[in-house]
């Protein structure tokens, strides 16, 4: 006689379920062999590859443009050091968020409402709107810009622009478009060619990549804003809602998780080659030049491109930004589209055609033509806009990056993948960073004069917020271990790294093959329960992991 039950779980959409179909590969859902031979993993990965890819290249957008070619262009290569600090802040914030979004099968938006309530969703999820909004502005300025030195009608090219964006995601087949944001991350790779025409100083490069230091006689508020810039720009609050997300809606589960890690790592070397690249060959073209110290935006970067360099590197050069604006304009879009869809509890994928995720797809193309309307309408204070989304993203980053940090140590969401204690003493710091650099550039887009004094002030204040936020965090993780209604001895084993040879090839354990095919009981906030742990033992006969006391 055969039990048939039906399991309630998290997941707020049932496209999220399924099959995997990525852009290079595919993956059964009942696929539960153990990848045993390199070759089996390296398929494995690039079924896998493009959540990371995206979130990391989108993130080289116009406003990283901007920061880094004047970063190269008013200070040479004294500031390169700063991008090596980048890589371990880029890595801890976007993997914390890859762990939520395969375990849980829920976005990043749904959670904080879950968790914190109605009043801090509803504060994240407008403040993450408005500023997505505003971001999205800010990439058509920079298409316009790549239009004006290309000779293309800015008219005409904003609506192309605007049209493929909508379009690439509009075909109801999650594949193609992440084959399409596949493209445009080998497009960001435009800037290598650009640095070898240019041929910078490679051992000067390396040393300022690895030995920190400050530009000579250069007054030290205009350099720690700029620092602040660099380091703050990283890590968007976008950044957080839309790989959860997608990694959701490509249906991840935590078998996978070491390869979404690889994913990620892919995407942060990108991102880092990109920044090296556009500060290293500004440095170059500009040293001893009339514009140097003196940088404007992106077209006239293009410009002295074309002066000093000849015109097939500006091409190059105005092409990768196209490339950039596009890609940041589709990927900060899909988050504010997926956080409304996880607050209302409406069809939110790339899997549904428009007529059957209507509200998801209303939202991100209302977006885009909303963007492309202020950029082309004469008169629009697009410089107060650009302000606007510094000083907003001031606001929204803290309070993003807490919610982050709380919910990856709360064992009813997380189980056996909560933080680490060495992982919350580094998040913690680096979330103290961000705050202070958030409010050092908040303050700084607000009080244009602000003293060396007070930047000063603000270094040393968040040392202390630093210490304060690891001692709540780890109060908050030991508050949520006592009160879980269930205990993990130890973390369950995972799908062997991609390039690590297991040394008998052993499938994954009973709670991830569990784990993959049924997720997550949501029992009123809790998403893990005893019922979970349960639910393994039945379903796979073990009694070793998932017990609860």
């Amino acid at each position: 006689m055969t039990e048939s039950k039906t399991t309630q779980t998290a997941i707020l959409d049932s496209a999220h379920a399924g099959d995997i179909h990525g852009a290079l590969g595919s993956i059964a859902r009942d696929d539960t062999a153990p990848r045993a031979t390199l070759l089996a993993r390296l398929k494995t990965l690039l079924a896998i590859v493009g959540p990371g890819l995206i979130v990391m290249v989108g993130d080289n957008d116009a406003g990283a443009f901007g920061t880094y070619t004047q970063a190269g262009q008013n200070y040479g290569t004294t500031l390169l050091w700063t991008l090596l600090l980048l890589i371990p802040v880029l890595y801890v914030d976007q993997e914390m968020v890859v762990r939520l979004g395969a375990v849980t099968g829920v976005g990043h938006a749904r959670l904080i409402f879950e968790r914190f309530g109605r009043f801090w969703g509803a504060f994240s999820v407008i403040d993450l709107l408005v500023l997505n909004a505003l971001t999205i502005v800010t990439e058509f300025i920079g298409i316009t810009f790549a239009l004006r030195y290309l000779g293309v009608s800015q008219f005409w090219g904003v609506l192309a622009s605007a049209a493929i964006v909508m379009l690439a995601v509009s075909t109801g087949d999650f594949r193609r478009f992440e084959r399409f944001g596949i493209v445009l991350v080998a497009g960001s790779l435009l800037l290598v060619p650009v640095i070898l025409m240019v041929h910078p100083p490679i051992g000067q490069i390396a040393a300022d990549f690895f030995v920190p230091r400050m530009p000579q006689d250069a007054k030290l508020s205009e350099v720690m804003l700029l620092i602040v810039a660099i380091v703050g720009t990283t890590v968007a609050p976008w950044q957080l809602f839309f790989q959860q997300s997608y990694i959701v809606d490509k249906r991840i589960t935590p078998r996978f998780i070491r390869y979404e890690w690889m994913d990620l790592c892919i995407g942060i070397v990108l991102v880092v080659v990109g920044g090296v690249a556009m500060i290293s060959f500004c440095a170059a073209v500009f040293a001893g030049k009339p514009e140097f110290g003196n940088c404007t935006d992106a077209l006239g970067t293009a410009v002295g491109l074309e002066t000093y360099a000849g015109r097939l590197s500006a091409v190059l050069f105005a092409l990768a930004l196209l490339d950039a604006c596009i890609i940041g304009a589709a990927a900060v879009s899909l988050a504010t589209a997926y956080a409304i869809g996880d607050v209302f509890a409406v069809k939110h994928s790339l899997h549904r055609k428009p007529w059957d995720a209507k509200g998801f797809y209303s939202v991100y193309c209302g977006l885009i033509v909303l963007a492309a309307v202020l950029v082309l309408t004469p008169g629009t204070p697009l410089g107060l806009l650009t302000n606007a989304v510094q000083t907003l993203a001031g606001v929204l980053l803290p309070s993003a990056t807490v919610f982050l940090l709380l919910l990856c140590n709360d064992r009813h969401i997380l189980g056996p993948w909560v933080n680490s204690l060495r992982l919350n003493l580094f998040t913690g710091a680096v979330v103290a960073g961000l705050v202070m650099l958030s409010v050092i550039l908040t303050a700084a887009v607000l009080f244009p004069d602000l003293g060396e004094t007070w930047i000063i002030g603000i270094l040393v204040g968040g040392s202390v917020l630093a210490l304060a936020i690891t001692a709540a965090v780890k109060f908050y993780g030991t508050s949520s271990h006592r009160n879980a209604s269930f205990r993990f001895k130890r973390k369950p084993s995972l799908e062997p790294f991609p390039f690590r040879w297991n040394r008998n090839g052993a499938p994954n354990s009973c709670l991830t093959r569990f784990l993959h095919a049924n997720r997550y009981p949501l029992r009123s906030k809790t998403l893990w329960s005893t019922a979970t742990a349960g639910g393994c033992r039945r379903s796979t006969g073990c009694r070793r992991r998932g017990s609860a006391r």
